[in-house]
């Protein structure tokens, strides 16, 4: 018998994967709404705000995203620039407290060619690393595992981030 890895979330991502620019930006419309634990919105700036990635590369994978609608960077002013980059830099003391990880992978995508999942709207993705995280799984079986609920994941940050005050 062969085991079996149970992944059910992808369900929802595969089923849905036509939809993502179809129906609204999600860096628009959940900040909109008045509910930050269930889009899993970890904290809001000014400009800018902190979520965690529904479809994650590891657990603690954050996105750091402008309110403002644009793909284009040219298109945000300085502050908006200068607070994003401050994020970034508070999401990876957020995750180290949490998950102490060995490293980060922190970039933008941009545009559909450059690998972004949402290209009509900028954001930043802030991946933590450990030495040894790929493995077979995801060098030859094209999987990743992820070891933590979403839920459990924003708890963890989000006890972070409260007990930093921001």
């Amino acid at each position: 018998m062969a085991d079996q890895l149970w992944a059910p979330w992808r369900f929802d991502y595969i089923t849905r994967a036509d939809e993502t620019n179809k129906v609204g930006c999600i860096f628009v419309d959940l900040p909109a709404q008045d509910d930050d634990a269930t889009n899993l919105i970890l904290h809001r700036g000014t400009h800018a705000f902190v979520i965690l990635n529904r479809y994650p590369y590891s657990s603690g994978h954050l996105m750091v995203a402008p309110y403002k609608h644009t793909a284009e960077m040219s298109e945000l002013s300085d502050e908006e620039l200068l607070e994003i980059n401050q994020l970034v830099r508070d999401a990876t003391r957020w995750i180290s407290a949490a998950y102490k990880p060995h490293g980060f992978n922190i970039g933008v995508n941009l545009g559909k060619a450059g690998g972004a999942g949402i290209p009509t709207h900028i954001h930043w993705h802030v991946v933590p690393r450990w030495e040894g995280d790929t493995n077979f799984m995801t060098s030859v079986g094209e999987v990743r595992v992820i070891p933590q609920s979403l839920e459990s994941t924003y708890s963890l940050l989000r006890s972070v981030v409260e007990a930093e005050g921001a």
